[in-house]
């Protein structure tokens, strides 16, 4: 689309399942209230250890979307 601007932010999602649901995690809670998201892009991934046998899995994005007037 001509003449459109897109605003990027950064995300962190986490799981204790996997990257890729933590990551579904913060696009899915984004959508809540921003509209017309447009690229996730993985920036980072990194594994949270609690009490020695507990992982979560922690995926930093950066998301943009349509900026709208």
């Amino acid at each position: 689309m001509p003449n459109s601007i897109y605003k990027v932010i950064e995300l962190i999602g986490s799981s204790e399942i996997s990257w890729d649901d933590a990551a579904k995690n913060a696009i899915s809670r984004a959508s809540n209230t921003l509209k017309d998201l447009r690229i996730a892009e993985v920036v980072e991934q990194d594994i949270k250890i609690e009490e020695g046998n507990k992982f979560i899995f922690r995926t930093k994005l950066r998301l943009s979307f349509r900026y709208k007037d």
